[in-house]
């Protein structure tokens, strides 16, 4: 104790016992007689030992870490789901890293990353990477799917927001208040792909008609800008448009602007998400809930139930694969009003 610190050797010494016993009696291994056990708990009592959480996590062959793999930081709706994983993740005693593939290293394989990192879990807000799904399932830590996805997995856990119904929603409420042309402003990915096809289908059903932006790339302000600029130009008659995310009907709400369009007299906007952003008051944006933070907590309970629960050392639950699918809800705001 040359720093004033007892050590795990100090413990051993001090209850006449090995260093790999003391190990054991702190995992709570049953393999210890309780004579062993007592004089080594009086040792830690009496030296006021506090055990190293590295070294009890390396003991465990644990590291109290899940990564969390996204494509896109500058998407909101990723700041909801990694906070609902810390509310479930956190107590537990988890701690989150998160890696943006779109921005990491191209060098080097994301999932090698946080593989070689021993993580507990993996929470994936996004498509499984091929190096992910080329993988024995066996040798890879408990996985869970945040978010409606293109690839899908049997392997893997999944939650998810109802994307279906919540274009849904959109072309009801759109339509309900009188709108007969609507424009749309899609990005790609399992998401997005599942949004668009519901949303047209339902405004067909309701009687009007729906006009598509031929963008499928990413859900930014300036796509959204673009696929606006791009509608308008293909039909006049638009008098809403439906964006994929808040952050692209922030793009359709600067096109409408440039248009002289007054919002929501000349054109009703509906964005999805309901981030931050949408109910600022100076935006005030019509728009669906996901439940993103739900995603995110759910997905966080499963994967503490998949790890082993409070994070000892139990073997993981084993029970069939989950998917659990949230119902989303419209929340109206200021953008959207009857056609002028």
């Amino acid at each position: 104790m040359a720093d004033g610190r007892p050590t795990i050797y100090d413990v051993a010494t001090r209850a006449g016992v090995s260093k790999s016993l003391v190990s054991l009696v702190l995992q709570g291994s049953p393999r210890v007689g309780d004579v062993s056990r007592r004089a080594v708990e009086e040792a830690i009592a009496e030296l006021g030992y506090r055990p190293s959480r590295a070294a009890a996590d390396l003991a465990a062959r644990r590291t109290h870490t899940v990564g969390v793999l996204i494509d896109d930081y500058t998407n909101l709706w990723f700041v909801d789901l990694v906070r609902g994983l810390h509310a479930a993740l956190g107590p537990a005693g988890y701690r989150l890293a998160v890696v943006d593939v779109a921005t990491a290293d191209q060098a080097e394989d994301p999932v090698e990353s946080m593989l070689a990192m021993r993580v507990d879990g993996l929470v994936l807000g996004m498509d499984p990477p091929r190096s992910l799904l080329a993988r024995d399932g066996a040798a890879l830590p408990p996985v869970v799917v945040a978010g409606t996805r293109a690839v899908r997995d049997a392997r893997f856990d999944a939650v998810a927001n109802d994307d279906a119904e919540g274009a849904r929603l959109v072309a009801r409420h759109l339509v309900g208040l009188g709108h007969r042309v609507v424009g749309q402003v899609c990005a790609g990915g399992g998401a997005g792909d599942v949004r668009r096809e519901a949303f047209s289908a339902e405004v067909s059903r309701l009687g009007a008609t729906a006009v598509d932006a031929s963008w499928r790339g990413e859900a930014s302000d300036e796509a959204g800008f673009r696929a606006a600029t791009e509608l308008f130009a293909a039909d006049p008659g638009i008098t809403a448009v439906f964006a994929a995310n808040d952050v692209m009907a922030v793009g359709v709400l600067g096109a409408a602007r440039e248009h002289g369009m007054d919002v929501p007299r000349d054109l009703s906007v509906v964005g999805y998400d309901d981030t931050s952003l949408a109910s600022t008051r100076l935006v005030g944006l019509t728009t669906v809930d996901d439940r993103s933070f739900d995603v995110g907590h759910r997905a966080g309970a499963l994967l503490c139930d998949r790890m082993g629960a409070g994070g000892g050392v139990a073997a993981p639950a084993a029970r069939d694969r989950e998917s659990r699918v949230l119902a989303p809800r419209l929340v109206v705001r200021g953008t959207t009003a009857p056609p002028g």
